[in-house]
């Protein structure tokens, strides 16, 4: 992937891809159990649906809390902005129509098996990442590589930690 020179305003995007050797169906009631999230995560600490909301649709909400060594624990409200069983589950980080970031797995059957993306894209609304580069102006080319690439080796053992479970 090539960063260099990406701003936040670029709304910079990361996607991973691996092969997963089952059916779309087993991938996608791990991919969309955002509860489970956190067992393959090492920033994602814990997530549970909000209001009334106990599972994947368009326009229900989870709470996130994450963790990071350098920007310490936060909570997130996340709104699912695409949620099509077997194929695509997206959500929002914020409000929707700003959101602080969107992510997304992907589902496509290929080979007898599944291949699963998982993809994000920064911005356009602020996050906590904005505050470093408040801070550091002149640095937020580096800060916002740095901050891909742990995203794209988050997701890499993220999709790792499916494809594993998914198999088993």
């Amino acid at each position: 992937m090539e960063w260099t020179g990406a701003r936040y305003a670029d709304q910079p995007t990361v996607e991973v891809t691996t092969w997963v050797a089952a059916p779309p169906g087993r991938v996608w009631a791990l991919v969309s159990d955002v509860t489970r999230m956190p067992e393959m995560s090492e920033e994602l600490q814990s997530a549970r649906w909000a209001g009334d909301a106990s599972g994947p649709a368009v326009g229900a909400r989870f709470v996130g809390r994450s963790r990071h060594e350098r920007f310490g624990e936060w909570e997130t409200v996340s709104t699912v902005v695409a949620c099509e069983a077997e194929r695509v589950f997206a959500w929002a980080v914020g409000d929707p129509a700003e959101p602080s970031a969107v992510w997304r797995f992907e589902l496509e059957p290929r080979d007898g098996g599944t291949e699963l993306s998982q993809w994000m894209r920064m911005g356009p609304g602020r996050s906590g990442l904005s505050f470093a580069i408040d801070a550091m102006p002149e640095k937020e080319q580096k800060i916002v590589f740095v901050r891909l690439r742990e995203f794209e080796r988050g997701m890499t053992a993220t999709l790792e930690q499916i494809k594993q479970r998914v198999e088993a």
